[in-house]
Parts: structure tokens; sequence; C-alpha cells
């Protein structure tokens, strides 16, 4: 039996180094070929099959041991009050930075936990879907705070996880288009009491606007925070927006398509701009202070690797 450090200081998580937690992939089959990573990752992000062996294979397994567990414990306590089995999705956020790589974890978390017998069926949904239109933003003067917690319709996000964990049978949320930078009316992403429902988001861990409020996290089952420098996420965020430039941003349907003509150096100066006006300041009054409320930490390194996990305790 470990013996705690008391030289150490007290923590509601276990912390864990990268080859203590790689090791938890012994015996583990890798799912995926090189050709569906590259699929599954965003622009900027290095993930690798060694960093989906080492890291995400034991996080998918974990989670899928956590959903398995709140079913059977769920269908234990229908049997105690002598009811239907009335289980409901198991739902996971997932929180974090722009440009932190947490799209791409969710992702890849989704491709992972369906490969486990016990979670065959897993939903993701983005917070993208429930920020304000566009329109709606605009009138509201929050154009140039999109991503803060005020651009979110937060009581229409509180109603879909209120709806999935109710057990409804179907349950719709607005689609957002990255390309139009803005919701798509009448476009939906339609859950059917999937196993699991990941949700990701820049703010789904904020606590409630006010005491007696529900927060969204309320509503988590397990909650994942993809955490870096600000240093490092800055350089990836400048890296990511001159990829779209060359990509995405020369559509010419594209938002952003004003963007695809500027140099190198109008490119990083544009990029630096968004990020110090407005990134940064999100990441630092709103993003970060909700790290603590994770159930899981995953500490990146410059190389977009994962150093060190904390698991909180049980």
């Amino acid at each position: 039996m470990t013996t705690a450090d008391p030289t150490k200081p007290l923590s509601p998580y276990r912390e864990i180094d990268r080859a203590e937690w790689a090791r938890l992939a012994s015996g583990l089959d890798q799912p995926l070929s090189q050709n569906e990573v590259v699929e599954i990752r965003g622009l900027g992000d290095r993930l690798s099959l060694d960093e989906v062996r080492d890291v995400y294979m034991p996080l998918s397994r974990l989670l899928s041991l956590y959903a398995t567990a709140t079913k059977q414990l769920g269908a234990a306590t229908s049997t105690f009050l002598q009811e239907d089995d009335a289980t409901t999705p198991f739902v996971v956020g997932v929180a974090g930075s722009v440009a932190v790589g947490k799209s791409t974890i969710a992702r890849l978390l989704r491709e992972l936990m369906s490969r486990w017998p016990g979670t065959p069926r897993v939903e993701l949904v983005t917070t993208d879907g429930f920020l304000y239109p566009n329109a709606e933003l605009g009138r509201r003067g929050l154009m140039d705070r999109k991503g803060f917690p005020e651009s979110y319709d937060r009581r229409a996000l509180l109603s879909f996880l209120t709806e999935v964990k109710s057990g409804a049978p179907e349950v719709r949320a607005p689609f957002y288009s990255h390309m139009r930078y803005d919701i798509v009316p009448d476009a939906h992403v339609v859950v059917r009491r999937p196993d699991v429902v990941i949700v990701e988001g820049l703010n789904v861990l904020q606590p409630p606007p006010a005491p007696n409020d529900v927060a969204v996290s309320d509503l988590f089952d397990f909650s994942v925070f993809v955490d870096a420098d600000s240093s490092h996420i800055s350089k990836w965020y400048v890296e990511r927006f001159l990829a779209l430039r060359k990509g995405a941003f020369s559509n010419p349907s594209s938002y952003f398509n004003v963007f695809a003509h500027l140099t190198d150096e109008e490119a990083v100066t544009t990029a630096l701009g968004y990020w110090n006006d407005i990134n940064m300041p999100n990441l630092i009054e709103n993003v970060m202070p909700t790290r603590h409320r994770a159930s899981l930490v995953l500490n990146k390194g410059a190389d977009h690797n994962v150093e060190s996990v904390l698991l909180r305790k049980l």
C-alpha cells in the first residue's frame, strides 16, 4: 500500500504523470487507423497514433466504465423503487480554451467510447449551436464578445440537457455553421437516447449566474477540462488562423473570406489581435476559473501532447 507523502499538499485530485497514465493502455488494442486519426484531428492539432493509444484509449475506457457503472446504479435504483428502468444517457462535458484542442478530443472520445461494449451509441453536441444568432448578438451589442458566457442562450442549453437527462426519446439542438459563422435556421442535431452524450464547449463548466440557478454542469455525469499554458494556446491559435486562411477562409462562401488574401505578417497581426482582445480575456475571466470544477484535467505541453492527468478522487 502506498503511503501518502506528508510534505505534499492535499488535493481532491489524483495527479498521474504521462508515463504512469500510458501504462494503463497496456493490453488495449488500437482501434483507429492513421487515416481515421487524420480525419478526427482539427487544424493545428498534432494528434498521433501514440497519443491516441497512450492518453485517449485509457480515458475512453475510464469513461465507459463510469457510464456502465452509472447505468447499473440507475437500474438498481429503479429496482429498489419497484419501477421500470428509467436510466438516462451518461453526459460528459468537455471544456477548455479556444485552440486548445477540445473539439478534436471530443470527436476522438466519441469514436473511442463507441468501440467499448458498454457504450456503443455516443452522440456529440457542441455549445456553438447555443450561441445567439448573429442578428441577436448584434442587437445586444455582443458580436465582439462571441464566445463569452453572455453570448450563449443558456436557457436553451439547460432545456436541452434537462430533456436529455429526463429520458426524452428525441431531443434537438440548434446547428451552428463555422463557414457561415452563424446558427443555421431550421437545421438541428438530433439526439435519440444514446448511451452517452458528449457536450463540448468553452463555458460548459461555468457556475450558475445566481445562487438558486442551475448550472449546465449540474447535468453532467463527468467532465473533462483541457488545459495548457496560455503562451502555448496563443501560438496554436495563430497557427490555426494561418491554416484556415489557406483553407476554409479561401472559400468565397466563408464569413472569413475577407482574411484569405492577407499576407503572412498581416494574418499574424490579425490573429494576435483577436487573441489578445477577445480570446485571452475570455480564457482568463471565464474559462480558466472553471478548471477546478472538472472531474478530470488533461495538462498539455507545448507540442499538444498530454503530459499529466488530474483525476478527481471519489
